[in-house]
């Protein structure tokens, strides 16, 4: 026991201050009282900075990331960091100096370098997460003192997601500024500098701030502009026009003294800053409910999420005695409000300071710390906010126990307390502390001789994720005559139990034992009856976590073992196999190429142009739907959604809403002034449901009110009575139940299949089935729209985040009972949809505009991204039940196939999805006798739709599925069951189309060549052979895709060409820009149709008063019908145009890394889990994954270490525009030779247990699916050999 006792602090008396500074781009901002319930970005984007995004408002996307500068008094100089606004209260950054995108440079006075080079290296496409990415880098150079290494950009950056680059063009942009010289920074030259002086990064100028080296990065002749560097096309975008300096900080905060703050915020919130520990402690007892915050990680999701209430909140990041970083000789103390970047930049300093044998906890924490988190949130965490949440999965506390941690507790009268770490967690969320008492801060002992500390974490992405289970372990030895003895031990887990977890026997066990093989087999077996899960345990993988806790054990032995080699005696030493067990990771530089020709007709065609909008997209000045600003009287709207799969309506009462803050009005079924049937194809959806509900999201009605968080709180103030049904949750059920949408039921026929497998032709025949999973688009703007009536409610005009507007006109018209004339859709750009926004977004704009036109008041309707993925549907996914029969060569003669896919609760595009699955079923193998059976299943789940592919990439997952099954049949290579069953010129397929230039034969024998494939696959067999434990893997799948529009008469395009008398050109068509650079090329065919420089021609907003009956912008189709369309036009006004050669590459390299890098996300990453048969403890019907902290889609760190793409040479496109290459889906299911590597990997981990027989292996194929194949010693306890994980299909 203890106690702070400071007599003339405990007489003052605290005053707290009300009035609070902020500086917003070198801009003084003085915030009135009563702003406590909103955030940074909710403030920064309601004065007008829109350039940052609100992505998911949970800090996973990393759009909303801005940079952060304040005088750190004990550092005393200037830090500056990225942060998630989304997260950040508004009142946590008083005092400082927030810089925003639009503050680090803009396409008037010049782009910041950072800029320059992304809008260069086409690393911005939808251009949504590129202001975050701007961001993050920016604060990285601006906070480092020498100059950033390409892992630490790399890591700067795990916070932020993309969704179309697939990365590479983003790292090729930043890794310049890992290089050398200042001159971006100062004009002045470092020679001129005394020697004791620094360039302030912030000034340009010496300064006394930092240290004696500056961010120093070097043009060296890169793409990052100097003013050697000649501009490509046009000078807007020329960064050495960038001549104002960064922007410092003011100068007032350096002077201000810190006061103690106490604000208040809507709805009685109380937000106090005290700048003592025992001013916490007074608040405390005053408020025992009061939530103690620094980062708001935690209680910002918990109160937007959870939508738990707190009343008062305390920052507490002020408090030095809660801030303190002691190193001390027994160890290091750790103040609670410690940030989780400070602790690790501590950790890796100790590191280099101390013997290695006092770090070794130290070196575990810093491998935990780099995969914690993103950037962003590292930057604000804190250890105690960590800890003392508790979390079953913190990745943190483990450690914590394992480590023999203290942990020192104060109580309202300043005793102190000590408690163990291992003693601290005692129930789920629960902690060792009483009504009066808060941690104060954290012991770490240093580690003894011969103690050792590991970390271990599996989540199913490496960065930014978390913990499926995690651990801490440690073991002290002690040599006993020629023995080691374990002298002390500990284990604890997280993931398994509702907190984190010691493993008590096990310690007990290991405690005196002889530390060899027969330790370890002894050790496993307690720890099977030490942790127990149940089989309903949340978070399900319930059999995948049991068995991690048995395998990290046995990688904890082997890396102690390893350890403790050469060092005294040790009678047991590793064999060289099981070394692969312990190998830590690490990622190389990403080495990529684009291989392609540039052939230059006209001013513009064939060139590489910088997408038209990337300045604007690259300094946050592009305006996406709901950055446009709202008018005086405009309104927010929210939606009142279904809480049951399915059910009958009783009543709805929204009387609790009529009396919610700002309420302005509720609409429902009975309100909609027109039809309130809608529907794509056939008209089969309620825009709001008036009897029965189908699935959990449903639409009931919609609430609008003054404010988003308003509108929202008004929507869950509705009250829906259901009556029960009956629900159909798989594609199973619904077959079991012949529950199919109407007249969706095909088949395609080719030859006699029955007849081919009753004859002798087929040496073998196969049969299996195949689940394919679905995937959420997750593109990184919400779905938004925003409407308004004109002319006394007689036109309704509406801005929308859409692929095709001329639905939402259509949807609207029809709901308000309006003619299609009086209904205008405009979209600017959007960020991104790769389908999700074809017809998902339409009836979203029409509840929008029932409500305007019926208050005749503009009305916004924008999603958060839990109620997005909830509500509008995701990739489909399928079952596949196939039959094959083949030769004893394994050339396939028959294929009896019935395909299912998930429709949902209405059809949509369902129909056309299967039947495109249908077409693709062959992938591109020739099969004499073809029959197919596609049908769409009706489930009580959200309709799902379009996703890029539409259908083609699980038609051919489940081809490549039954040909890697004959190839096992027959034990031969599935390169070679490929190769002789190529389809080629002239072949029919079993649709009846003949293949008409058919260069596959060709491309297959390039890209073998190319990548030496039989060398590489020798090489894999050799790395296996000597690797137990870490198996690799080798594929190559071919694609062939179908572009167009199966429904014929959408293939057509239309555009408006106006020419103006200054020589310049204005371009309207009816595509929409969503990143995939449409307006750029469109603008490139009609710079060369008129010979004039591509600067002169100008892409307006889409909009369906200009372009009308315009198809949706998808099917990988639209680069050439609009392109197509503008040329008529042109040659329609210039009848005697010069000829355009047949040349033109209309290929996006950025786009085709994209498609493959979502493709690597479906196949081996993103998984929906819904409440199913399969997921039990989940709600029925509810969506699980719903957001970026459950729903992972890949990061940075995922993409490929060499990604090399190449378009194939001398074979023109003749039937498209310019020789146009579609490179929106085809690239897609390329990363299917993912999936086909990791179960080649698979395939070798298994032949070590002697299990050579066929497995299924479903995507994604996540760590569960890939560990659970892998049949061994660790699995063998929980699971049967014909194990299949768990799947939402």
């Amino acid at each position: 026991m203890g106690s702070l006792k400071n007599e003339k602090e405990m007489e003052e008396t605290v005053e707290e201050s009300k009035e609070a500074i902020l500086y917003v781009n070198g801009v003084r901002k003085v915030l009135p009282d009563g702003l406590a319930h909103l955030t940074l970005l909710e403030y920064l984007r309601g004065v007008g900075l829109t350039g940052t995004k609100l992505g998911c408002g949970e800090g996973g996307c990393g759009a909303c990331t801005v940079m952060i500068s304040h005088y750190d008094r004990k550092l005393r100089k200037c830090v500056h960091y990225a942060v998630n606004a989304c997260l950040a209260p508004l009142y946590s950054v008083e005092g400082m100096h927030v810089i925003t995108v639009e503050g680090v440079g803009n396409h008037k006075r010049g782009l910041h370098p950072i800029q320059e080079s992304l809008a260069r290296s086409h690393g911005s496409q939808c251009g949504f997460c590129t202001p975050g990415f701007i961001m993050s880098l920016y604060a990285l150079l601006r906070s480092s003192q020498t100059p950033p290494t390409e892992e630490q950009i790399e890591e700067s950056l795990a916070g932020n997601l993309c969704r179309c680059t697939g990365y590479r063009p983003i790292v090729d942009a930043f890794r310049v500024f890992a290089k050398t010289s200042d001159v971006l920074y100062a004009d002045i030259s470092s020679l001129s500098l005394q020697e004791d002086e620094f360039v302030c990064p912030s000034t340009g100028k010496p300064c006394s701030c930092g240290s004696k080296t500056v961010n120093d990065i070097d043009t060296n002749g890169q793409i990052i502009c100097s003013a050697s560097y000649k501009p490509i096309s046009y000078s807007e975008i020329d960064g050495s026009t960038y001549t104002d300096k960064e922007l410092i900080f003011p100068p007032e905060l350096l002077l201000r003294k810190l006061t103690p703050l106490n604000l208040s915020g809507l709805g009685g919130l109380k937000w106090h800053r005290p700048l003592t520990v025992k001013h916490v402690l007074e608040l405390k007892e005053k408020y025992p409910n009061a939530k103690l915050l620094i980062g708001n990680t935690e209680v910002g999701i918990e109160m937007r999420l959870k939508k738990m209430q707190y009343k008062v909140l305390i920052s507490v990041s002020h408090v030095p005695e809660l801030n303190m970083l002691n190193v001390k000789e027994d160890g290091i103390e750790i103040g609670a409000a410690v940030r989780l970047t400070e602790l690790l930049n501590l950790f890796r300093e100790v590191v280099t300071q101390r013997p290695a044998h006092e770090t070794s906890a130290c070196k575990a924490f810093i491998e935990q710390l780099k995969w914690f988190a993103g950037t962003q949130i590292k930057n604000v965490a804190s250890v105690g906010g960590n800890v003392c949440t508790a979390s079953p999965i913190s990745d943190l506390n483990p450690l914590w126990m394992a480590a023999r941690a203290k942990f020192q507790i104060i109580n309202f009268s300043g005793n102190i307390r000590t408690t163990l770490a291992e003693n601290f967690f005692l129930d789920y969320r629960k902690v060792d502390l009483v009504a009066d008492e808060i941690l104060l801060s954290i012991f770490l002992p240093w580690t003894r001789p011969f103690e050792y500390v590991k970390e271990f974490k599996q989540a199913h992405r490496r960065d930014d994720d978390i913990a499926i289970v995690n651990a801490g372990m440690r073991v002290c030895l002690e040599e006993i005559g020629e023995e080691w003895v374990v002298s002390d031990a500990s284990v604890a887990y997280g993931g398994v139990a509702p907190r984190s977890l010691g493993a008590i026997k096990t310690k007990e066990f290991l405690i005196g034992k002889k530390w060899n093989q027969h330790v370890l087999q002894g050790a496993l077996n307690v720890l099977r009856a030490d942790i127990e899960l149940k089989e309903d345990a949340p978070g399900g993988m319930v059999e995948f976590r049991k068995s991690l806790t048995l395998s990290f054990f046995f990688k904890f032995f082997l890396w102690v073992s390893h350890q403790i080699e050469g060092k005294k005696s040790i009678k047991e030493s590793l064999s060289s196999s099981h070394l692969s067990a312990i190998k830590s990771f690490h990622r190389p530089p990403l080495v990529a190429s684009q291989d392609y020709d540039i052939k230059k007709h006209g001013t513009s065609v064939g060139l590489p142009e910088v997408h038209l909008s990337s300045k604007l997209q690259v300094t946050g000045e592009a305006e996406y739907t709901d950055d446009t600003a709202m008018p005086p009287n405009g309104l927010h709207a929210a939606l009142v959604l279904s809480k049951k799969p399915h059910a009958r309506i009783l009543s709805i009462d929204d009387s609790g809403a009529k009396s919610s803050p700002g309420f302005a009005g509720s609409f429902f079924a009975k309100d909609v002034p027109g039809s309130n049937k809608i529907g794509p194809v056939v008209l089969d959806e309620e825009l709001f449901a008036s009897e029965f509900v189908t699935c959990v999201g449903q639409v009931i009605g919609v609430v609008v009110a003054d404010t988003h968080e308003n509108a929202k709180l008004g929507a869950a103030k509705v009250h829906v009575e259901y009556e029960e049904l009956p629900a159909i949750l798989s594609i199973e059920d619904a077959v079991s139940a012949k529950s199919f949408h109407p007249n969706s039921q095909k088949i395609l026929r080719k030859g006699d299949v029955e007849l081919c497998f009753q004859s002798d032709q087929c040496d073998m025949i196969i049969e299996g089935k195949v689940q394919v999973g679905g995937q959420e688009h997750f593109y990184l703007e919400p779905q938004s729209s925003l409407v308004w009536t004109m002319d006394g409610g007689n036109e309704v005009h509406m801005i929308s985040s859409t692929q095709a507007p001329q639905k939402h006109q259509k949807y609207v018209s029809c709901v308000l009972g309006l003619p299609m004339s009086k209904v205008v859709c405009k979209t600017k750009r959007i960020g991104g949809g790769f389908g999700g926004k074809e017809t998902r977004s339409a009836f979203l704009a029409a509840a929008a505009a029932v409500a305007s036109y019926l208050m005749n008041r503009p009305v916004k309707l924008t999603l958060d991204r839990d109620i997005d993925m909830m509500t509008t549907g995701q990739r489909h996914s399928f079952l596949g039940k196939y039959k094959v029969g083949f030769t004893d060569e394994g050339k396939v003669l028959a294929l009896d196939l019935q395909i299912y896919n998930n429709g949902g609760n209405s059809l949509d595009l369902s129909l056309a999805v299967v039947e495109r699955a249908m077409f693709h079923s062959d992938n591109v193998y020739e099969i004499p006798h073809v029959r197919i059976f596609g049908s769409v299943c009706f489930t009580n789940f959200p309709s799902n739709t379009a996703f890029r592919g539409f259908g083609g990439p699980q038609g051919m997952l489940i081809a490549e599925n039954w040909i890697q099954r004959i190839a096992l049949e027959l034990k031969k290579s599935p390169e070679e069951i490929r190769e002789i069953n190529f389809q080629g010129e002239g072949s029919i397929l079993h649709y009846g189309q003949r293949l008409e230039y058919c260069t596959l034969a060709q491309m297959w024998n390039e890209l073998k060549s190319a990548c030496d494939f039989l060398k590489v696959r020798e090489e894999v067999n050799e790395f296996n052979l000597h690797n137990q434990w870490k198996k690799r893997g080798v594929a190559m799948i071919p694609t062939k895709f179908g572009i167009s529009f199966t429904t014929k008469f959408m293939n057509q395009a239309g555009a408006l060409v106006n020419v103006y008398t200054d020589g310049t050109v204005l371009v309207t068509h009816g595509g929409v820009e969503m990143g995939q650079g449409l307006h750029t090329k469109v603008a490139q065919v009609a710079a060369s149709a008129f010979n004039i420089s591509l600067s002169s021609v100008f892409i307006s907003e889409t909009s369906t008063d200009k372009v009308p009956n315009a198809s949706p912008t998808a099917a990988s189709a639209s680069s050439d019908m609009y392109a197509a369309a503008v040329l008529d036009a042109c040659k329609q006004i210039k009848a005697r145009m010069e000829p355009i050669a047949s040349q033109r590459n209309f290929s996006s390299f950025a786009e085709v890394e994209g498609a493959f890098i979502q493709g690597l996300g479906w196949v081996a990453l993103e998984e929906l889990k819904w409440g199913d048969a399969a997921h039990k403890w989940i709600r029925p019907g509810c969506l699980y994954t719903c957001g970026p902290g459950s729903y992972k889609i890949p990061s940075l760190n995922d993409i490929p270490f060499k990604f090399s793409v190449s378009l194939l040479k001398g074979h023109p496109n003749v039937k498209a525009i310019h020789s146009s290459k579609a490179v929106g889906e085809p690239p897609f299911f390329l990363a299917s030779a993912v999936l086909f590597a990791i179960k080649d990997a698979i395939i070798a981990a298994r032949a070590e247990t002697g299990h050579t027989e066929w497995f299924p292996l479903d995507n994604p194929a996540t760590p569960e699916r890939i560990r659970m194949a892998c049949l061994d010693e660790f699995t063998a306890p929980f699971i049967s050999s014909d194990f299949h994980p768990k799947l939402s299909v």
